[in-house]
């Protein structure tokens, strides 16, 4: 089983933290490694056109983000940066290109 997923989070998707599941926006589940790239690359392409700023990590967990985006936490009287995480996952972990 192939997953896309976008999630959008204070930390990088490749950190998967745990609870990191309740950071998720939307998931796209495909049969075929095909119908995922294909989603995949539309979906990159979109974040790519949407922010200045990306990294790449795990062969598939991509982070796009924007130093305008930022969100304060009480907890460490501090500004945290937002990020907007892809990532392809085959049964349940990163994918490797």
């Amino acid at each position: 089983m192939n997953e896309i997923i976008y999630m959008k989070a204070e930390y990088e998707p490749w950190w998967m933290f745990s609870g990191w599941e309740k950071t998720i926006i939307e998931k796209n589940v495909f049969t075929t490694d095909r119908e995922a790239k294909n989603y995949l690359d539309s979906l990159l392409t979109k974040f790519r056109n949407a922010y200045p700023n990306e990294s790449k990590q795990k062969g598939a967990c991509w982070a796009f983000w924007t130093e305008d985006e930022q969100q304060f936490c009480e907890a460490c009287d501090d500004d945290l940066q937002t990020y907007h995480g892809i990532l392809w996952l085959k049964d349940g972990k990163p994918f490797q290109l």
